[in-house]
């Protein structure tokens, strides 16, 4: 689920899986089921209880030092139990995890909820109350990121501030009003930038900045017929500023303190302190949750898969979200520790994203 992933290739982890057998896979199964569960080590006699299987504590420790061996499972201090490593992690996710189903109540629930806040005020609103939901489901941070070019938009503006600077004023269809400055051309006429102001809105129809743009790139020679040079600068100017790399992208995060409720040691504190660094740092959240928009689906990126997360031990599930034009136009997602309720959560984002993209395609 995860590209350019330092682990187990599908083709590793099928070899991998074949070569365990069933009281391999039982053993692996349940060590890797109460690391997400408690976060603790399992160890050979608690494994003796539990088991489906009869098997003495000295066999299932003969098993556990073969699945050593093969870096599924450490032991986190000598004497311990065994936890599985982000390679175990990582095979029993993509091998061996049986995912969940969202419930009828949670999907009405999460609906509802995502549809009021976007009546009731814009569809950003709708955007946090997703994040707030994913919050809430998995007990983590609650991620999503979208881009600002991807708002349908109803109205341009353009306002002289003083020779050099002009105010784009945009209004998007859902009511948002989103001010930017840009420069502007050298000896611009006066009457340019209402006339840059009537050609976009003649234009937009409802349409992205990002479809927008394409359409006048498309008519470029049409648009040198119909304007003068300096107006078709202005008019670059006031979509280049809008959809600019460093500030395209609007990354929203909720609740960063539910990290801090189930701390059990010194390290998971540094660890939760790293993981606040991270999300403070948006440039490297952006990135990361951008990788999520390469493909369908949900992405599952684990501990140090990503530079990120290096440090911090953490983990990402994330789904891409679509406009009604089905274009990828954002990711929302989950932040947490990398004992994640992976097979409840996984669902819970992916249905999420699609409700995102339904909120969209009844916006066109």
């Amino acid at each position: 689920m995860t590209e350019n992933s330092p682990f187990l290739s599908s083709h590793q982890q099928a070899l991998a899986l074949a070569t365990l057998n069933e009281r391999s896979r039982e053993i692996f199964r349940q060590i890797v089921e109460s690391y997400l569960t408690t976060g603790e080590p399992l160890g050979s006699r608690n494994l003796a209880r539990i088991l489906p299987m009869a098997l003495s504590p000295a066999s299932i420790r003969n098993v556990m030092s073969d699945l050593e061996h093969s870096g599924l499972i450490f032991a986190p201090h000598t004497s311990a139990g065994r936890l599985p490593t982000e390679q175990g992690l990582r095979f029993f996710v993509d091998a061996m995890m049986e995912l969940g189903d969202v419930g009828q109540e949670e999907k009405t629930r999460i609906e509802a909820q995502m549809r009021a806040a976007a009546s009731r005020h814009t569809f950003d609103s709708a955007l946090a109350e997703a994040s707030s939901l994913l919050s809430g489901i998995s007990r983590g941070a609650g991620v999503v990121l979208t881009t600002k070019a991807n708002v349908q938009l109803k109205h341009i503006e353009f306002v002289r501030l003083d020779p050099a600077r002009a105010l784009v004023v945009l209004v998007s269809v859902d009511g948002s009003v989103e001010n930017r400055l840009v420069d502007l051309p050298p000896g611009l006429p006066a009457g340019a930038l209402q006339e840059a102001s009537n050609y976009l809105n003649a234009r937009l129809q409802g349409r992205t900045l990002d479809t927008l743009r394409l359409d006048i790139e498309a008519g470029r020679q049409a648009m040198k017929r119909e304007i003068d040079a300096l107006t078709e600068r202005l008019v670059d100017a006031g979509l280049a500023t809008s959809v600019g790399p460093s500030e395209a992208r609007q990354l929203i995060v909720r609740g960063q303190a539910n990290l801090l409720d189930d701390l059990r040691a010194v390290e998971d504190l540094e660890r939760i302190r790293l993981l606040f660094n991270d999300l403070e740092t948006q440039k490297d959240v952006i990135e990361l949750l951008s990788r999520a928009e390469g493909g369908d689906g949900v992405r599952i990126f684990i501990g140090s898969e990503n530079k990120l997360f290096s440090l911090s031990g953490s983990s990402l599930i994330a789904a891409p979200f679509r406009d009604g034009d089905q274009k990828i136009v954002g990711v929302v997602g989950v932040i947490g520790p990398t004992r994640l309720n992976y097979a409840r959560i996984v669902p819970m984002v992916d249905y999420t994203a699609r409700v995102v993209s339904g909120l969209l395609e009844r916006q066109r």
